[in-house]
């Protein structure tokens, strides 16, 4: 009875393991792109991704940084495949001029096509769009037609926590705890992989990239 008792607790915590996964990148090499994941951008120009050991890191020691400059940099977990669920990371807007960026892809098909969340601190703002054959629009949010995604504080140089659940044609954003808005799209409606993106010149730090079901 002990032993049967026993396997259905493993049984369980299988299960929730299945459910979702947090990467910290603590255990990786620094000084290179994380291994199964590929490290690319969307566009042109050269993105550089790397693990690097950083002291403000949510969960030290280590963090994924992208100090490259591409059009869309963006860095791909190679073994997910996930149509409904989650996607969270928390992200650290560092430096740029034209741009200081992060963000989340999810259902990704590959570099060229994918949804994508992202805050951006010299903007202000925060925005949900798809990335189709290479090419980047805006979503609309549910309730309301046209404009750019909705204004909000993103502080450059301080950790923030961007996450998006998805199910079917319906997408909810949160941004460091609190619902922004909604979007339903139906471009993308296969399950695919997740990942964390930036934008033309953004120094951004990712840490504690979580996805799974809800």
């Amino acid at each position: 009875m002990k032993t049967i008792h026993t396997l259905i607790i493993c049984t369980g915590l299988l299960s929730g393991t299945a459910m979702a996964d947090t990467v910290n990148f603590d255990s990786l090499k620094t000084g290179a792109a994380p291994p199964g994941w590929t490290a690319t951008q969307t566009g042109s120009g050269s993105a550089k991704w790397a693990i690097e050991k950083d002291e403000s890191a949510p969960s030290k020691p280590n963090v994924l940084k992208q100090s490259g400059q591409a059009t869309f940099p963006v860095c791909i977990k190679d073994d997910t495949s996930l149509k409904d669920g989650f996607v969270e990371v928390k992200f650290k807007p560092i430096s740029g001029k034209e741009d200081q960026a992060g963000g989340v892809i999810w259902r990704t098909k590959d570099s060229n096509n994918y949804y994508i969340a992202r805050a951006n601190a010299l903007e202000g703002n925060v925005v949900l769009y798809k990335t189709v054959n290479g090419k980047r629009s805006p979503l609309d949010i549910v309730g309301r037609k046209g404009g750019y995604g909705v204004k909000e504080t993103v502080a450059s140089g301080q950790w923030h926590t961007l996450r998006v659940e998805f199910a079917g044609n319906k997408f909810k954003l949160t941004f460091d705890g609190k619902h922004l808005f909604d979007v339903e799209d139906t471009t993308f409606t296969e399950g695919g992989k997740v990942g964390v993106w930036t934008k033309a010149d953004s120094v951004t730090l990712f840490d504690d990239f979580s996805y799974g079901l809800k």
